[in-house]
């Protein structure tokens, strides 16, 4: 193994105070060795990792998303031609409201139809009764009364498809007559909402199956989360969170689950469905989020962040080896909060009873870093 020998100066205001630091890379370690006046001047806290209450924090993203019984579509069964519509994408509606009327000749011959069956069946009507009667009385054959009976259910039938149809385009057959047939349509909302998407214009035909608006409910609005499979077990029904705009992290949204995914996609992440606790915001579908689900408190061996310094993307700390060498180490954190790092278990060391520095230790390795670069 390559053994490295750097010298290095650190100045401490006079001749007399200018020391030699010793460094060797001893397997993967590097030790670094000061004395009292370096150690001063380099401002270093030394002491005990501490056992705290920790909780971990799983940190999320994902988009705001509507369910499917959220998003409308609006069509119109019969097709036609639209006449007028005030819609715009964003305009807010509200259930029953007209927010299109339609025009075709179909609808007048619809109504038409119903009004003409309805006349024929008092005709049918009374004309069963005779035939009833006359019958009883061996006036008439029973053929005769049948086949009136059969002409009345099947228009009885008739009147009743008429009726739904008349429904289903939005006319209320009950107050259908002779003076009210129209040849245009209303076209109400179905939801409270607003509108997303507008496909039509004034005077273009529509058919049956073309979308004319896309409505969304804003109350079904919720945050549909990409968890890491490593952590999505840790996901329950009813936990809750806190997520944000990408582009506003200071302001947060409260959130509670009511659906975790049982698969993972080819990108190792599993989706968290969330609902908004509070509906009243201005959030809209498409949105980026970001997150954090807090879990419980957990006993964690920590050390302060000041503690923690990174060198080739990797965390390492530095302990004491005594007063005045410090040896840098690799090690593995886990939780972590602004204030405390967790310190993961390694072979040999105890940390409740390892000194390390837990201040300046970045002093360390910036001097290390210098030296070994100017070498």
């Amino acid at each position: 193994m390559l053994s490295i020998a750097v010298m290095v100066l650190l100045s401490c205001g006079t001749k007399e105070e200018t020391a030699t630091e010793i460094i060797k890379e001893e397997g993967q370690q590097t030790v670094v060795e000061l004395n009292a006046a370096q150690f001063k001047n380099a401002g270093i806290t030394i002491g005990f990792p501490v056992e705290i209450n920790m909780h971990r924090t799983i940190k999320v993203n994902g988009v705001v998303d509507v369910p499917p019984q959220g998003m409308v579509s609006v069509s119109f069964p019969l097709g036609g031609y639209l006449k007028s519509s005030h819609l715009l994408p964003g305009i807010g509606v509200k259930k029953g409201e007209i927010i299109a009327i339609l025009e075709d000749q179909s609808y007048v011959q619809l109504q038409q139809d119903y009004l003409m069956a309805k006349a024929k069946m008092e005709f049918l009507s009374t004309d069963l009764v005779r035939q009833k009667e006359l019958s009883e009385q061996d006036a008439a054959s029973k053929k005769t009364y049948q086949h009136a009976s059969a002409e009345f259910k099947t228009q009885q039938v008739l009147i009743r498809s008429l009726e739904e149809k008349l429904r289903i385009v939005g006319i209320d057959p009950e107050k259908l007559s002779v003076n009210t047939i129209s040849r245009t349509i209303s076209l109400r909302s179905p939801i409270n909402g607003y509108v997303t998407k507008v496909n039509v214009n004034i005077g273009k035909y529509v058919n049956p199956a073309d979308v004319l608006f896309e409505l969304v409910d804003p109350d079904d609005i919720h945050a549909a989360l990409t968890v890491f499979e490593k952590d999505i077990m840790q996901i329950k029904k009813g936990m809750r969170a806190s997520v944000t705009l990408a582009d506003k992290p200071e302001k947060k949204y409260e959130v509670d689950v009511i659906l975790v995914t049982r698969n993972v996609d080819e990108n190792r992440g599993g989706l968290v469905h969330c609902h908004f606790e509070n509906a009243n915001h201005e959030l809209l579908p498409g949105m980026f989020l970001n997150g954090n689900f807090e879990l419980d408190y957990q006993k964690t061996v920590a050390v302060p962040a000041s503690a923690i310094v990174r060198y080739q993307s990797k965390p390492y700390i530095f302990i004491a080896k005594d007063s005045s060498r410090f040896e840098m180490i690799e090690v593995e954190i886990g939780i972590s909060n602004q204030e405390m790092i967790e310190l993961k278990g390694k072979e040999n060391i105890d940390w409740k009873q390892q000194k390390v520095v837990l201040k300046n230790a970045y002093s360390l390795l910036g001097k290390l870093k210098n030296k070994m670069e100017d070498d």
